[in-house]
């Protein structure tokens, strides 16, 4: 259980509904949420899960832990006096985990969740607001990714054959990886950047994949 207050006065009211509405379609009391929509009463699991489905919202975006940080970030750098080259730094958030989703708001939830609140890394020329920093903690993804590593993912860069990309794919228990994509017309094949597993071939129109975002840039975090 957790006392993080939930969002679910402003879905309310992004919704139109009352509480009476969200009952029927949660099964819980007016009462308790009553207490939830307040902030007096703790939610738990099951709740969060029920509350989720009611709003047609991932879980994470229930939490009104957000936009403290992501959406106002002091990105001003100190550069020479004179200077003939514009750079624009954006100020990356880290995460743990690849966001289903990713934008600024889900971004630093899922920084929170994976251990990485508050922690961002500056990057040029880019003006992807969804742009988030995988965190690499181990060597699976090895050579070509080590651990210690953080890899710049886009979501907004288009993903072409050969690129390597955060993507998510399966019909029963949706995976999330960063695989080497391949296009064909009748299949999308993706390849383990370390070259270790077999190939996965995917049926277009039948098995479930998107691309969540292109990988940019590698940065190296050396120690």
């Amino acid at each position: 259980m957790s006392s993080t207050s939930l969002r679910v006065k402003e879905l309310l009211r992004e919704k139109g509904w009352t509480t009476k509405i969200l009952a029927e379609k949660t099964g819980m009391s007016e009462s308790y949420l009553t207490h939830i929509k307040n902030g007096t009463r703790r939610w738990n699991e099951d709740s969060l899960k029920k509350l989720a489905n009611a709003f047609e919202v991932s879980p994470l975006d229930l939490f009104a832990e957000r936009r403290n940080r992501t959406d106002n970030i002091d990105n001003n750098v100190s550069m020479p006096e004179q200077s003939d080259i514009e750079l624009k730094v954006q100020i990356v958030p880290v995460v743990g985990e690849i966001p289903s989703n990713p934008s600024p708001y889900n971004n630093q939830l899922m920084q929170t969740t994976t251990g990485y609140k508050d922690v961002f890394i500056p990057c040029l020329n880019t003006t992807d607001g969804a742009m988030f920093a995988l965190a690499v903690d181990n060597n699976l993804l090895a050579p070509t990714f080590g651990k210690g590593d953080f890899l710049i993912v886009s979501p907004e860069i288009w993903t072409r054959t050969g690129d390597i990309a955060a993507v998510e794919y399966g019909n029963d228990t949706p995976i999330k990886a960063i695989s080497q994509v391949t296009f064909r017309e009748d299949f999308i094949v993706l390849e383990s950047v370390n070259r270790k597993g077999a190939p996965i071939a995917l049926v277009r129109g039948k098995d479930h994949f998107r691309i969540i975002g292109r990988v940019v840039q590698r940065i190296q975090k050396y120690i």
